[in-house]
């Protein structure tokens, strides 16, 4: 099949059909009817890295598809974004809800279609190093119907980042950056911050979408705000169909976690967010990178109203499943008998539920069912004391486990969470880890999404 090759002056010239902007409401109006899944083949997608001597393979790459069908599919999603629309697209992190971070329209359709507090400011995910220089630069006055026209000489980035962009982009990093003067940017992905959050996500999908577009892309996770984030096309279409009109299907997410937010235009540098890279492997950049810190916002158990977020994640209760979350860290003891039933939800209903278990390192397979027997065998006074006359005998245990090594813990995470909720469990138990390499961005997921904190240390 012959391939099909787009230049990067090809991406500019191609305009998306342009219609009247809408107003939210009459957006909202059409996007309620209808949500299409669209299959694309990401293998078939790939990009020549620019050929100028000493510059980044990705400041100017060349975008390259060998299908036809995977090009249409892209153009259509692309015309969508270009008429002020949202689509849901796969990245290496999670799923992203993506629309044109320099349309007003666009933006506020992600935050209508997620219900996301608008004082939530969003990442702005670019192809190439190229448009982002284009958001860096001031824009003229002139708007189209896409937002504001960008400045095609391009700004610069701040030198403070070569070290993280050569290293880690594409990949999993956002990097905070000066929000230039009368920026092109729409006002409502910054949530009124002096700063912007950009990514070049590696995922050949979400770079095409840039590319084909010509458009930087606003994109938080593709989930109903609050739920857990959606790691694979189903979970978009749970929490979002009808909402949205189109979700680009293109298998599950590598990573698993949301990425790294970093603000190094601050001495110390300081992670906002752990996310798909780790402060490990920042401050082994060395220079600036070995202080780096985290923020201490990022890691708090509970949201804290007078927060003002700098990036996401930092104030509101994230990653929840329906069912209650009990998190114990590292080095407690695991769940005894008396803990599967510790939870009003299961009194409720007379320890007739279901509970869940999610293993990490250290819990035994089965402890679940093994914990559940030590429970039934009590004497029946104590259960009759402790759990009334209607014992236990109708309580279920649904146990999963995630792996032991960090990067599998994290890829799995959030699957898991929807797929207990899927199976009816009313709690969910969950072991942590060590709060080291991925293990930070795991345990900044869990607190935000735990009802109950386990620290007791035996």
């Amino acid at each position: 099949m012959p391939s099909t090759t787009l230049s990067p002056a090809v991406p500019n010239n191609y305009t998306p059909p342009q219609s009247p902007s809408p107003s939210p409401s009459q957006y909202l109006s059409r996007q309620s009817s209808h949500t299409a899944t669209s299959t694309v083949d990401a293998s078939k997608i790939s990009f020549l890295p620019s050929s100028e001597p000493g510059s980044h393979p990705y400041d100017s790459p060349t975008l390259k598809i060998d299908d036809p069908a995977t090009l249409e599919a892209l153009k259509n999603a692309a015309d969508l974004l270009g008429q002020g629309k949202c689509v849901a697209f796969p990245t290496e992190t999670v799923y992203g809800l993506g629309a044109d971070a320099t349309s007003t329209v666009g933006v506020n359709s992600i935050y209508a279609a997620k219900q996301r507090p608008l004082d939530n400011p969003l990442i702005v995910h670019v192809g190439s190093l190229r448009q982002l220089r284009g958001i860096l630069a001031p824009s003229d006055s002139t708007t189209n119907t896409n937002g504001h026209t960008m400045n095609t000489d391009g700004g610069e980035i701040p030198e403070v980042y070569d070290a993280l962009i050569s290293k880690f982009w594409p990949g999993p990093l956002t990097i905070l950056l000066p929000l230039p003067t009368n920026s092109p940017l729409s006002a409502a992905v910054t949530a009124g911050q002096p700063k912007f959050a950009a990514r070049l996500p590696s995922h050949p999908i979400a770079q095409a979408l840039c590319h084909l577009s010509s458009l930087p892309l606003a994109a938080p996770s593709a989930n109903a705000s609050g739920n857990p984030s959606p790691t694979s096309a189903s979970h978009v279409f749970t929490d979002l169909r009808n909402r949205i009109p189109l979700i680009i299907d293109g298998g599950p997410c590598s990573v698993g976690l949301e990425s790294t937010v970093v603000d190094g235009l601050r001495d110390p540098p300081v992670v906002l967010r752990p996310g798909g890279i780790s402060v490990e492997a920042i401050r082994e950049l060395g220079g600036v990178w070995a202080r780096t810190v985290t923020s201490r916002a990022s890691l708090d158990d509970a949201a804290d109203s007078s927060i003002i977020p700098e990036a996401p994640g930092m104030k509101y209760k994230h990653y929840s499943p329906r069912a209650g979350v009990i998190l114990y860290e590292f080095g407690t003891r695991p769940p005894c008998g008396k803990d599967l039933v510790r939870s009003t939800i299961l009194s409720g209903k007379n320890f007739n539920g279901k509970v869940g278990i999610l293993r990490t390192r250290t819990w035994k397979a089965g402890i679940g069912e093994l914990t559940l027997d030590c429970l039934r065998s009590e004497s029946s006074d104590v259960k009759s004391e402790f759990y009334g006359n209607e014992g236990v005998g109708g309580l279920t245990v649904v146990e999963m486990g995630l792996g032991k090594g960090g990067e599998e813990i994290g890829r799995g995470l959030f699957a898991a969470l929807r797929e207990l909720d899927d199976a009816g469990v009313d709690v969910i138990h969950v072991e942590g880890i060590e709060e080291v390499h991925e293990g930070l961005a795991i345990m900044n997921r869990l607190r935000k999404a735990a009802s109950v904190v386990v620290r007791t240390v035996w």
